[in-house]
């Protein structure tokens, strides 16, 4: 997966002049060491990170951890102190004021967390604002604004003003403009915090389908790890400035690496989390002939063609007559199959007794096995067996 944005060894001092900071940091100093000594606030403290094209990337922390003001200086709207923003390869702090805003008209869209609509104007002309800007004619934008509209279900909302929308709805106004300007990165700080329980589980799930059929680069600042969890395809977590933890959920999750991180992991739902393709076993062979090949262990296992796709299931006392006589059984059950993706609640919910789960890759080939001990030890935090190669 290529990258659309990296940050290197970005610093950020709230001084006139933040040399003086920069070098106790360089030295090994800490947020609270700076304030100490100098009076100064550090907003960020050497921080590096890559957001992949396409990715759902979350920043998250605690209050007053760093993870707004990097959103912020990402599209300078705080002034770095020192450091590297790449968009593409190219150097964002170093732009004249004049090359900025056009980067902030056509490459970075921000959705904020209290909407920042204009309370005069209708939604249209909300959404129609960054393209206004742009200098995009009045047809093509007005045909923008009412394609994504549509894309995020206000089709109908267009020509009402925000005070007669919901909250969730004058949220997904605010999402809608930043998508109708088809910017490269878009950055959402804390864009559903302020909402009520319900509505911010339905815009998160509304993200989850925009993000399927759009596929953006998304940067989403929260400070709520289960929000993490639910959004992104990897998390940074920071903590007085700095970055702390980078990685999968699901890595972050089994290998936390501090007490500061594993405590955002505590209450987890690791059934909802962990997949298939997660704790599955190597398929072992255990017989091989005219009718196909039998994968499988004591448990139970499949009947492969020799393309590897998935004919029948078999349980463990037919694989056990397999290799005493040689046969297989002359009735042969439909198998249980699950694609590497599904989460483990829902492996939970088809597993037999008496079967082995099969997991099948998108060509529906199997790939590997599930048994109640790699589903429950996951689930468990219990370690579980090593697949085998």
């Amino acid at each position: 997966m290529s990258e659309r944005l990296r940050i290197e060894n970005l610093y950020k001092v709230f001084a006139k002049d933040p040399g003086p900071a920069l070098q106790v940091l360089r030295k090994g100093g800490t947020k609270d060491s700076v304030f100490e000594t100098l009076g100064h606030v550090v907003g960020l403290d050497d921080v590096s990170l890559a957001v992949p094209s396409g990715a759902m990337y979350m920043v998250m922390g605690l209050s007053g951890s760093g993870k707004s003001t990097l959103a912020r200086c990402i599209n300078r709207l705080n002034e770095p102190s020192a450091g590297r923003i790449l968009l593409d390869g190219q150097d964002l702090v170093p732009l004249d004021e004049k090359a900025l805003r056009e980067v902030r008209r056509t490459r970075i869209s921000m959705v904020f967390q209290h909407f920042a609509l204009l309370p005069n104007k209708r939604v249209i002309d909300n959404v129609e604002f960054g393209l206004k800007l742009r200098g995009v004619a009045p047809a093509e934008r007005r045909r923008r604004a009412e394609e994504v509209l549509s894309v995020v279900g206000l089709g109908r909302w267009g020509y009402h003003l925000p005070h007669e929308l919901s909250g969730g709805m004058r949220q997904r106004v605010g999402l809608a403009r930043a998508l109708a300007t088809d910017a490269d990165i878009l950055i959402m700080d804390e864009a559903f915090s302020a909402l009520d329980p319900l509505i911010r589980t339905e815009m998160q799930d509304e993200l989850l389908r925009l993000q399927r059929t759009l596929n953006k680069t998304i940067l989403f600042i929260t400070h709520d790890f289960q929000e993490a969890l639910k959004l992104g395809t990897r998390i940074a977590i920071m903590s007085e400035g700095r970055l702390v933890r980078e990685g999968t959920p699901q890595s972050i999750v089994l290998e936390p690496g501090s007490d500061y991180v594993a405590a955002f992991t505590r209450e987890v739902d690791r059934a909802r989390l962990f997949d298939a393709r997660s704790v599955m076993k190597a398929p072992a062979v255990l017989w091989r002939g005219s009718a196909g090949i039998v994968v499988g262990g004591p448990e139970g296992g499949f009947l492969l063609d020799q393309e590897e796709q998935v004919v029948a299931g078999l349980d463990g006392a037919e694989i056990a007559r397999l290799q005493e006589t040689g046969t297989l059984p002359a009735e042969q059950a439909a198998p249980i199959c699950v694609p590497e993706a599904t989460k483990l609640i829902d492996v939970a919910r088809c597993y037999r007794a008496d079967r082995s789960v099969g997991v099948i890759d998108e060509a529906g080939r199997l790939v590997g096995l599930l048994g109640a001990e790699q589903i429950l030890a996951r689930i468990a935090n219990l370690p579980v067996q090593e697949r085998e190669p």
